[in-house]
């Protein structure tokens, strides 16, 4: 199989998996999980990260070992075979383009104190965004992990300046009131709620493996680009949550007490910052879906085209085939007026479905010291299943409805096979 181009540093690799992870949701989810856990909501972060680290491990590991554009799906074809293996990676190509979509309608909402734009307005700027990823990843992901350690530097600088200023002055609005607003938030069901929706924020600890194979040194280099980005992100994640605890009433939390602390410029610096990172991140899934359909192309699973290298040896065609899809399901939800979140919860079942079954084919494939990690990891998956409750049954559909697919062209395959040597 043709190589992709390795350019991918160790500190490139930590800006790529941290901004992946901040995207769409550091300013927005902690304010989110708020409404539904209240002061439990740091609760529900620290369980969640608790949770993550250990896959996010033995991903690192399967990653280093198993380097493979596949990702997921190479791991679980090594472990039981081709026809499992397909289905997780079809899972993962379908499950992409609506999350990009609910990704991007989140992004958007960073703009929302700075200008005001119609459905339609926003509708038109979402698709020049896609086109504007596509001339961005075209020339492969050394500018993409430049550009994303520079944010993750940022972000973090933001965030610490935050605390800082909240430990020094308590804001007088010191009250999660306009946040709250169920009777029970804090109990258990709210915890839970939160963590369901949380997983959104780790969306992303997989799809790096996709690009393990672009890393200079990528078993030197991964497993510490990994742990340490996504370390990284949790404790940014459990600081703003606290941050938005002290946040005056204001549609974006961050935005109301940055203002508060600093100044009215806290609109264009957290909405400029969240909705950059927002894009970096769905960059990072179509750099992975364009390698993970790059691959299954080799293996004549998808389409012959989709095998097609440009000059900077990045897998085009199959970036801009898989964005149209993208493009076409933010023109669906547009349409039907799906809200961004309900979308979040049917793509956060198809992955912790991808997670699972990652998790089990490592169990075969990593050696015994890895064990303990692997299971605290599907320990974590049970939880995620049980914190989305009927959002699961999507992935489930989904699940089914590929593996139905790959059967039939097995069949067609076998068939046409049959009819060939019965011409012979």
């Amino acid at each position: 199989m043709t190589r992709l181009n390795q350019t991918i540093t160790r500190w490139q690799g930590i800006g790529l998996i941290a901004t992946t992870l901040l995207g769409t949701g550091v300013f927005i989810l902690p304010q989110l999980t708020i409404v539904v856990a209240g002061d439990k909501a740091i609760w529900a972060w620290a369980i969640l990260l608790l949770g993550i680290l250990p896959l996010t491990y033995v991903f690192a590991e399967l990653g280093r070992r198993f380097t493979h554009a596949a990702g997921p799906a190479y791991f679980v074809d090594q472990a039981f075979g081709p026809l499992p293996g397909r289905i997780i990676g079809l899972l993962f190509l379908f499950s992409v383009p609506p999350g990009a979509a609910a990704a991007l309608i989140m992004t958007f909402k960073f703009l929302q104190p700075v200008i005001t734009l119609s459905a339609e307005q926003q509708l038109c700027g979402e698709l020049l965004i896609f086109l504007l990823l596509f001339f961005v990843n075209r020339r492969g992901l050394q500018l993409s992990g430049n550009i994303q350690m520079g944010l993750t530097i940022m972000i973090l600088f933001v965030v610490t300046l935050m605390l800082a200023m909240s430990l020094v002055q308590t804001p007088e609005s010191n009250t999660t009131k306009a946040l709250s607003v169920t009777t029970n938030i804090g109990d258990y069901n709210g915890m839970m709620q939160a963590i369901g929706l949380a997983i959104w924020s780790f969306l992303g600890i997989e799809a790096i493996t996709h690009l393990a194979g672009e890393f200079k040194d990528v078993k030197r280099d991964f497993i510490p680009a990994t742990l340490i980005g996504v370390s990284l992100v949790g404790l940014i994640y459990i600081g703003c949550t606290w941050l938005s605890m002290q946040a005056p009433e204001h549609p974006l939390a961050m935005v109301g007490l940055f203002e508060t602390q600093l100044g009215n410029s806290g609109r264009w610096i957290i909405g400029g910052l969240g909705f950059i990172s927002g894009i970096a991140t769905i960059n990072i899934y179509f750099a992975s879906l364009s390698r993970l359909a790059w691959s299954f192309s080799n293996d004549g699973i998808l389409p012959n085209p989709l095998r097609a290298l440009n000059p900077h040896r990045i897998p085009s065609t199959a970036l801009i085939t898989f964005m149209g899809i993208s493009a076409l399901m933010l023109v669906l939800s547009y349409l039907a007026e799906m809200d961004f979140t309900v979308i979040a919860h049917w793509v956060n079942g198809s992955f912790v479905v991808i997670y699972t079954v990652s998790m089990l084919a490592a169990w075969q494939l990593l050696d015994h010291r890895c064990r303990p990690a692997i299971i605290v990891g599907l320990f974590a998956c049970g939880l995620f299943i049980y914190c989305l409750g009927s959002a699961m049954f999507y992935a489930l559909l989904l699940g089914l409805l590929i593996t139905l697919g790959l059967l039939g062209q097995q069949v067609w395959k076998r068939n046409d096979l049959a009819r060939e040597r019965a011409n012979l």
